[in-house]
């Protein structure tokens, strides 16, 4: 029932009198969505009801301060439908979250958008984000990769939303003077009935999209043949992941990693000083903290079949270690072994809590 709509303004003006429509119909209880927070250029995700207050939205730049995936679990029983707008992995990452009954997407009307990218952490605190937003935007149009995006981003071939209620079209479009509402679900359009706006006949799909997904292939190869460099083997795991200093950033801004008592964050994996002391004796000295390499071998056997490569564990990485490039390729993998991707499909089940009969085929007699 896909159909589109052009709104004489530009993409975020646009999307934001949307937001304001559904809001003054009483359509909606919310919006969450990217705001500025204070002159210096600050921003943060927040949950607006006051439209006055969608003055400071941003909702389509590309900055991601968290992945949104972890914060919508928290408005599953609210009254009326939270409108959020978020980025395909975000939303990509909310489905494996709803799989493992972690959400719903019952509460919510999903806006999502083709995704030209999001600056890293560096670029986009700087103070002075907004030099780069008029090429980053002429990218978009263009159809092309923007330099200075994260690496996990210009690697990203799955930048056109699924599951979504609502996609904005971005890519090969001037964001400056039209906005492209792509409807997709009854919800959508429902709640969209008498928004001023023109239906077009257009095609989501485009040359431009086309053009960026291929482009995007091509540095996600090149990724992932430099990542089997670094790591091939258990030494090259060592050599990769022996820098790390136990922090557990990582694990706590990664949407997937969602258990509420994480193992490596209780003491089972604590050593005792008797251990330490064997360990001090046998090899001559040891490593402090212990068992960081065990701890990313772990998170990788956890949810490598889930992670949406959204970047944001090498954003908080204090040793500079690329956790999700190598995340991301073997996740990839891993997933291909079960022709699974993680968040296409709501109803499609996890790969690590169901088996099929036939993979016991070999076990036990004929």
């Amino acid at each position: 029932m896909d159909y589109l709509l052009r709104v004489e303004k530009s993409a975020e003006h646009g999307l934001i009198d949307f937001l304001k429509f559904l809001l003054e119909n009483d359509r909606i209880g919310g919006v969450f969505t990217l705001r500025k927070t204070g002159a210096d250029g600050a921003f943060d995700y927040g949950l607006i009801h006051d439209t006055a207050l969608l003055e400071d939205a941003i909702p389509l730049h590309p900055f991601m301060p968290v992945n949104a995936a972890q914060d919508l679990s928290h408005f599953a029983s609210m009254k009326k439908p939270i409108a959020v707008v978020i980025r395909p992995c975000e939303l990509r990452a909310f489905i494996e979250l709803v799989k493992r009954s972690q959400g719903s997407m019952d509460h919510f009307l999903m806006i999502s958008y083709t995704c030209g990218g999001v600056f890293p952490f560096d670029v986009a605190v700087s103070g002075e984000p907004e030099k780069e937003l008029p090429d980053y935007w002429e990218s978009v149009a263009r159809g092309q990769i923007f330099p200075k995006t994260r690496e996990t981003c210009r690697a990203c071939e799955h930048f056109v939303p699924m599951n979504a209620d609502v996609t904005v079209s971005l890519i090969g479009e001037t964001v400056n003077e039209v906005c492209i509402f792509c409807i997709h679900t009854e919800k959508a359009m429902h709640l969209a009935e008498g928004f001023e706006s023109k239906r077009i006949e257009a095609e989501l799909e485009s040359p431009a999209i086309e053009t960026l997904r291929r482009e995007r292939q091509e540095e996600k190869k090149k990724l992932f043949e430099n990542t089997v460099i670094r790591v091939n083997g258990l030494d090259g795991m060592i050599d990769m992941f022996g820098k790390c200093i136990g922090c557990h950033g990582c694990s706590r801004v990664c949407p997937i990693c969602h258990c509420i008592l994480c193992d490596f964050e209780s003491h089972l994996f604590d050593y005792e000083p008797s251990m330490i002391e064997d360990e001090l004796y046998r090899k001559g000295g040891v490593r402090l903290p212990t068992d960081t390499v065990l701890y990313h071998i772990g998170r990788l056997n956890h949810m490598s079949f889930s992670c949406v490569g959204c970047g944001m564990c090498t954003e908080v990485c204090p040793a500079g270690i690329p956790v999700a490039a190598i995340f991301m390729r073997t996740g990839e993998e891993t997933a291909q072994l079960f022709d699974y991707l993680p968040g296409r499909d709501v109803e499609e089940e996890v790969p690590v809590t169901v088996y099929k009969e036939e993979e016991l085929s070999t076990i036990g007699e004929d």
